[in-house]
């Protein structure tokens, strides 16, 4: 039911009435209502119960294993969320003075420093507000390094074929051509094709180590080679980054600009729009670039740089210093975890995946890339079974959520067929990777000895199948009582 079907003429949640209220005369007779608004008349207890009650029907990382590959579908700590909501914390106005805000400002200034240390970068910026967001803040300082330059021929911007989608469209947003450059059966990018497709026209080339295809690119220092003796910049896109973290750097891979999904990698809440942080940081050449502001320190003291500060920025990306509740508890994670605690991260999430990886093949599941041991992530491919049963990769999708299931990342990367894509976290036990397992494979045989019932999944959930494609052409959110 929607809330409005719950709704009957004169009932009211008056303790919820605001105190105070701007008074009628205050405002403009035009901007007056001529009758009270369309909403729902129900009582508080009403909206309490019906909100916990469609709360209940989500999938969530609380309380189901989330194993949505590229996604990092983590638990987070609360003491990470508790700590953020300290008063002191929320009752700071952005535009307080830097001598009332010394506390915060120094938090924000140790994460800058850990996020430089961790990724190897000379400098960084945090107000970004989503990773999308980091992608167009570091190839607009690329762009920006080469107009300074008079370098302005170069209109291209090389992605690889397994990239995620928002690197193409960032760099059309940024007034490039995107060149694609082709995978190679190993999973690593064609470097054949990578040399004839740079030249004097190629800004840079965005890349993911390890990749969507969860794999480490072997030739990294080569593809670094290729691009920068060409003149182009590279740039790290940072959605992976759990697979490495403490373990090796993009700065020491030879990256200029890169993003971190603070949101993902750095215990924020990740998932249904936001909210995130996609920091970015730099190498040396590309400092001055920097979006502002952040944090810098002079003898002891913290403030905010700006513009009169930083004249070659790419300016301001965000309201303020950027999205400081996310920020807040990127902080206090790195504090609690440390050094030894981020290296263990990239362990166990690489750990957890080629433990995945290959009891799954055990199970008779074919792997994309056999031959390569997994980062954070891998792929199984479904075409064997969708060629034998007709049951594809979103039929098997909708009949895991009927086992406790949340389905992996389904169709991504499109060049793998029937794909799923699954990464299991760091976060997650023994015991539940061996439950995903067998679910699993209670699925692949329903598959093969009824292939009609998992065609129907899902048959325990409050919603059925739904036309996707329908449902994201026809959006209908509007309620005519």
């Amino acid at each position: 039911m929607l809330i409005f079907e719950h709704a009957r003429s004169g009932r009211q949640a008056r303790a919820q009435i605001p105190m105070t209220a701007a008074a009628a005369g205050d405002l403009p007779a035009e901007m007056l209502r001529a009758e009270p608004p369309g909403l729902p008349e129900v009582s508080e207890l009403d909206v309490v119960r019906h909100y916990t009650a469609l709360s209940q029907k989500n999938f969530s990382i609380d309380t189901q294993f989330y194993p949505l590959g590229s996604c990092t579908m983590k638990y987070n700590p609360r003491a990470c969320h508790d700590l953020a909501m300290l008063p002191q914390f929320l009752a700071r106005h952005p535009l307080a003075d830097a001598d009332t805000g010394q506390g915060f400002l120094s938090a924000m200034y140790d994460l800058q420093a850990m996020l430089k240390e961790v990724t190897g970068m000379a400098a960084v910026s945090m107000a970004p507000m989503a990773g999308a967001h980091g992608e167009f803040a570091g190839v607009s300082m690329i762009r920006a390094w080469h107009a300074v330059r008079g370098d302005t021929v170069r209109s291209e911007i090389v992605i690889p074929d397994a990239a995620h989608g928002t690197n193409p469209a960032t760099a059309a947003m940024c007034g490039y051509t995107v060149r694609e450059i082709a995978t190679d059966r190993n999973g690593d990018i064609d470097l054949a094709a990578l040399k004839a497709a740079v030249g004097p026209q190629t800004a840079g080339l965005m890349l993911t180590n390890p990749s969507t295809l969860g794999v480490f690119e072997q030739s990294i220092a080569e593809i670094q080679r290729i691009v920068h003796e060409a003149g182009g910049l590279t740039y790290y896109d940072g959605a992976n980054l759990n697979a490495i973290l403490g373990r090796a750097r993009p700065g020491d891979m030879g990256f200029d600009a890169i993003h971190v999904n603070l949101h993902k990698t750095f215990a924020t809440p990740h998932g249904g729009g936001g909210p995130g942080v996609g920091a970015v940081g730099v190498s040396e050449r590309l400092k001055s670039f920097l979006p502002i502001p952040y944090v810098v320190e002079e003898r002891g003291f913290y403030r905010w740089a700006d513009e009169a500060n930083y004249p070659q920025s790419i300016g301001r990306l965000s309201a303020f210093g950027g999205n400081m509740g996310v920020l807040l508890r990127a902080w206090v994670y790195a504090r609690m975890i440390g050094r030894n605690g981020m290296r263990r991260v990239a362990d166990y999430a690489t750990l957890n995946a080629n433990y995945l990886a290959v009891e799954l093949n055990k199970a008779g599941f074919d792997l994309a890339f056999p031959q390569r041991r997994a980062s954070h992530e891998f792929i199984v491919t479904l075409k064997k079974l969708k060629d034998t049963t007709g049951v594809s990769a979103m039929d098997f999708a909708k009949r895991l959520l009927d086992y406790g299931f949340h389905a992996p990342t389904t169709y991504f990367p499109m060049l793998v067929p029937e794909c799923l894509l699954i990464e299991p976290t760091e976060t997650e036990s023994k015991a539940t990777l061996d439950a995903f397992v067998a679910a699993m494979a209670k699925v692949k045989t329903e598959a093969e000895i009824e292939p009609d019932r998992v065609k129907g999944a899902p048959y325990t959930l409050p919603v059925k199948r739904l036309d996707d494609v329908k449902a994201a052409r026809e959006l209908d959110l509007a309620w005519r009582g």
